[in-house]
């Protein structure tokens, strides 16, 4: 009896229905149907030749087009009520899914055919979306601009800041009057409020760019099977009665039942909280829950519920992913800030203290040379006007030691990387991993698909002991044929679709397994469906990284004897076998001088890069156990898989090398593809010692904790690795000190990203789970991305090192200077205004410019930044104290001899000092662009946002001396003592070059 397949259009039947009599019936229904059918076609065509009164011409038959219109406007039933659906998965409730008919009477009411699928029409797949639901979960509501500058007001700096402008505006109007008593607190509110809105904004567009890297991570593609093809689609897009494709590593996208598959157990610790793996089977355990991972085996599962109807839905709609996570550098930045404030707070006082004993000794006097302060005669009101000046003093001192402008610029530059990294293939999933890179002095590397390309090509095969040109269908005897075909088609888990005789075949999979199954079809001639009707599949051993091997029991469908197909890597499977076949098909025995030969044969393959798959067979003529037979097995044959390095590899790890970080090759294939693999990319060169530099995972294993440590930093290749393996050697390099970086793309290799200082995973060929497991997901899986992920770690911590340099600078010198003034004549040179214009104005704009440069050349020919190496090194305070003790001694200078030097009065003499002091600061900020090379303007012309900040700036000092003479407490100054102001400024260039001479 011949099935088929239901049409969508036709109801489904129960198993009652399902009999001889019901077939014959409904037969005749339908030839009932076609009759009617097609009479009202001939009516209907015959009326419109009345109506045109057309004369046609008799012929000696009838040709009529039949369209079937209705199909079009057809859409699924969909009888299926999402409820129960959700219950029976939530539940895992085998009564109610025997009751509902099982698996595959869900799938016949979800309109889903348990091979080819749902139907890829879009009007269907929206249909379908109506009634159950996008596979989309809500999220918490993201926190508003509003609440970031409220987060932005509870800042400590903020808070001492505005305490200081309330007491400021109070003395200021109690003394001048509110007409101008408002100027200095006013300003210190207004600048307050500017480093708040800066401040937020930046917060809040950190936000919604971490928000939509958080979607963009959570977009994972799923393969389904739509209309007979395999085809990957967005997770989002994923509806229910799709079928999924389930391989090893995949995040399972939906709740949904157990349609076929083997060996398949996935982790459900994530919505359970137990650790050991599931098992999922079509008796026992049908169930599969969203949200979990398959750890091993393979499958396909019928989704019958989406989005918030699903456990994981539900869970994840109450979980807000935080973006406020504070890194390393960031704490470290915040110590300094509050070290430095109350460093201030401890000047500001001791100033009071000064200034107020001098007065209440009688050693102040006013402006017509009085004495300020008799005991007794001095009047209460004079006193408080007088004590109010020194406060404002003292306080102005707080306001300069305090620096607002160092954790926005490591805001500013952590948000500026991310986005450029995302740009550059690398999506950070961790903010910290963006600094910590730039201390990586290890970096241990996949070899497939990072420094390969992972396109996979069978170049050679050899049966036997020979080597098979071409033309080799036709050479190779039926038998082994035959076999090769059983082992090719059955134990995969690539899959072949050819939609018409024509068309070239789709095959999806694995790059090694799709290049077999390419190779197979179109060199050997294959037809692989042909062993899948013919026989049975009993057992399957899925391939793993441990074993690295898979293995099939199978029996054909009118026999009794079982066949074992083994495949994998070649030494592993040739040590399993005590046969082989040769060319004529003979099969003779494998003794110490074949298997040496044999072993030769695969070390020549691997000495050309070539990766050596071997295929394996024996016949069990009795099927008392069904167990896979791993000894006395007899060798099908052997090929070799060509896997071409990545074009700009070896210049990426030279450069690694130059930077003083080692990389370290970890792979799964044999020493010999591993060594000629690692001098192809310049990991290895070709005449240096091998017995150190490369080793096998199991050697490794086996070392004595001590030998390890003794060893590790010579080790540079690593071979048939495992993932504890590649754990190991993880954990061994962060003993010694290392700041570890590790590629990883497969389930297994999860533990080790989450041991490494830096996880990189692969967004390519990655598993889900290595994913969730790293920092940082290398978007185009090329070793080439690895390296500019560290370019950029370095760039971050050497732009934070630049602004610090420029911003404790200004500290340093503002503070010196105002200490010195204040506590030798009782006043001070630069107003609170002034100093807040410099202290944040000029500082979030140096933080724009500085936090902002792009990473260089000069990064990677340095060597890393040590874990532990302290923020501001012995060359930034070579360079600061330099910069420092020049502007201190030139506004001293100013200060106590500016009126003579220049003839002017006090009010002019004041905006020198003030108007030199901001020229020194923007002439300084071109020295803070290099702390260590001379040429101080490399690379200028391509940082226009730097060279728009200081055209900004200097706007601005214009009209803060010429235009807002009363606000800023300026008077005009004339074109010669502009000139002198700018001389002096651009003094700090040479003084700058010539202190890089000293060496630290």
């Amino acid at each position: 009896m011949s099935l088929r397949n239901r049409n969508p259009s036709e109801p489904a039947m129960s198993d009652a229905e399902d009999t001889p009599v019901a077939k014959i019936q409904q037969r005749r229904w339908r030839s009932v149907f076609a009759a009617i059918y097609s009479a009202r076609i001939f009516v209907s065509l015959y009326k419109k030749v009345i109506n045109k009164k057309q004369i046609l011409r008799t012929l000696s038959y009838i040709a009529v087009d039949i369209h079937d219109n209705s199909s079009d406007d057809h859409l699924p039933s969909l009888c299926v009520d999402q409820k129960t659906l959700t219950e029976v998965v939530r539940e895992k409730s085998l009564e109610t899914l025997s009751k509902l008919g099982g698996v595959k009477q869900i799938a016949a009411g979800l309109e889903t055919d348990e091979k080819d699928g749902i139907s890829a029409n879009e009007a269907e797949l929206a249909h379908r979306i109506d009634v159950f639901g996008a596979n989309r979960y809500q999220k918490p509501p993201t926190k508003s601009f509003l609440s970031f500058v409220f987060e932005a007001f509870n800042d400590t700096t903020i808070i001492i800041l505005l305490v200081c402008a309330i007491l400021s505006l109070g003395f200021g109007i109690k003394q001048q009057g509110i007409e101008y008593g408002w100027y200095d607190g006013g300003s210190i509110i207004f600048a307050v409020f500017l480093v708040v809105a800066v401040s937020a904004v930046s917060n809040f567009k950190q936000n919604r760019q971490f928000e939509k890297l958080s979607n963009e991570s959570g977009d994972i593609r799923v393969e389904v099977v739509r209309d007979g093809c395999r085809q990957f689609i967005s997770v989002f897009e994923v509806v229910v009665g799709d079928v999924v494709c389930l391989k090893i590593g995949d995040q399972i996208p939906a709740d949904g039942l157990f349609l076929d598959g083997h060996s398949l157990k996935v982790d459900e610790s994530s919505m359970t909280g137990e650790s050991d793996h599931v098992e999922i089977n079509g008796s026992n355990n049908p169930f599969v829950l969203s949200g979990t991972k398959v750890m091993d085996g393979f499958g396909s599962m019928l989704v019958t519920s989406v989005g918030m109807n699903t456990a994981w839905g539900q869970m994840m709609s109450s979980i807000n992913r935080e973006s406020d996570e504070e890194t390393p550098l960031q704490a470290r930045l915040n110590k300094l800030t509050s070290f430095i404030g109350k460093i201030g707070l401890a000047v500001a006082i001791l100033v009071l203290a000064v200034l107020l004993i001098r007065y209440f000794t009688g050693n102040t006097k006013d402006d017509k040379g009085n004495i300020e302060y008799i005991r007794g005669k001095t009047k209460l009101g004079s006193i408080m006007n007088s004590v109010v000046d020194i406060m404002s003093v003292a306080i102005t001192i707080v306001v300069v030691a305090i620096p607002e402008g160092l954790p926005l610029a490591v805001t500013l530059t952590l948000a500026y990387s991310m986005k450029q990294m995302m740009a550059d293939h690398a999506m950070v999933r961790k903010l910290s991993a963006c600094e910590t890179m730039g201390s990586a002095t290890t970096i241990c590397t996949d070899k497939t698909g990072t420094l390969t390309l992972n396109e996979m090509k069978v170049t050679e095969f050899w049966l036997g002991k020979e080597f098979m040109k071409d033309s080799i269908s036709s050479e190779i005897v039926p038998d082994v044929h035959e076999l090769l075909q059983q082992a090719i088609s059955l134990n995969t888990t690539a899959t072949v679709y050819k939609p018409n005789f024509r068309s070239l075949p789709e095959i999806s999979g694995s790059p090694t397994e799709k290049a077999i199954l390419s190779w197979a079809v179109l060199d050997l001639g294959m037809n692989l469906d042909d062993p899948k009707q013919n026989y049975e599949l009993i057992q399957v051993e899925t391939f793993n990284s441990e074993k690295k091997r898979s293995g099939i029991l199978i029996r054909r469908n009118s026999e009794s004897a079982t066949h074992v197909h083994w495949k994998g890597a070649a030494e592993m499977i040739v040590a399993m076998c005590s046969q082989y076949y040769d060319r004529s098909g003979t099969v003779k025995a494998i003794d110490d001088e074949e298997r040496t030969e044999i072993g030769n044969i695969i070390q020549n393959m691997a000495a050309k890069s070539l990766r050596c798959i071997a295929f394996a067979h024996t016949k069990i003529s009795e099927d008392n156990e069904k167990v896979l037979e791993e000894s006395r097995l007899t060798l099908l044959g052997l090929v070799g898989l060509k896997d071409p390095c990545r074009p700009g590899v070896r210049t990426a790890v030279e450069s690694c090398i130059h930077a003083g970080v080692n990389i370290k090759m970890i792979t799964g294939d044999n020493v010999f593809t591993a060594k000629a693999i690692a001098i192809e990319c310049g990991i290895l060169e070709p005449h240096e010692d091998m017995n150190e530099a490369v080793i096998e995972g199991v050697q490794f294993r086996n070392y004595s904790p001590e030998e390890r440590m003794a060893k590790i930093n010579k080790i540079r290749v690593m071979a048939r690795s495992s993932p504890f393996d590649k754990l190991l050697m993880v954990q061994c390099l962060k003993q010694n000190g290392h700041v570890v970086a590790v590629t990883g793309d497969g389930t297994n290799d999860a533990p080790a990203l989450k041991e490494a200082d830096i996880g990189l995973s692969m967004g390519i060929q990655g598993t889900e789970v290595a994913k969730e497991s790293s920092d940082i997901v290398i978007l185009d899986d090329n070793f080439t991305s690895v390296v500019t992920v560290l370019r950029w770690g370095r760039c971050v911590f050497n732009n934070i090192q630049k602004f610090i340099q420029f911003q404790l600078t200004v500290n340093i010198a503002a503070l010196v200077i105002n200490f010195i003034a204040a506590t030798s004549s009782g006043e001070v040179p630069l107003t609170a205004v002034q100093l807040l214009w410099v202290n944040l104005i000029m500082d979030t704009f140096g933080a724009l410019a500085l936090a902002t440069e792009r990473p260089t050349n000069d990064l990677m020919k340095k060597p890393p930044v040590g874990r532990s190496k302290p923020l501001i090194s012995n060359i930034m305070w070579r360079n600061l104290i330099a910069q420092a003790l020049y502007q201190v001694a030139i506004l001293l200078t100013l200060q106590f001899r500016g009126k003579s030097i220049f003839g002017v009065d006090e009010k002019v003499k004041n905006t020198l000092i003030f108007n030199t002091f901001v020229l020194c600061q923007v002439f300084n900020e071109f020295n803070a662009r290099k702390l260590e090379k001379k040429n101080i303007f490399q690379g200028l012309h391509k940082s226009k946002l730097f060279l728009g900040i200081i055209g900004i700036t200097i706007i601005f000092q214009v009209v803060m001396v010429e235009f807002l003479k009363r606000f800023a407490n300026t008077q005009r100054l004339n074109w010669g003592q502009w000139g002198t102001c700018i001389g002096i400024g651009a003094l700090s260039w040479l003084l700058g070059w010539l202190v890089k001479l000293i060496p630290v």
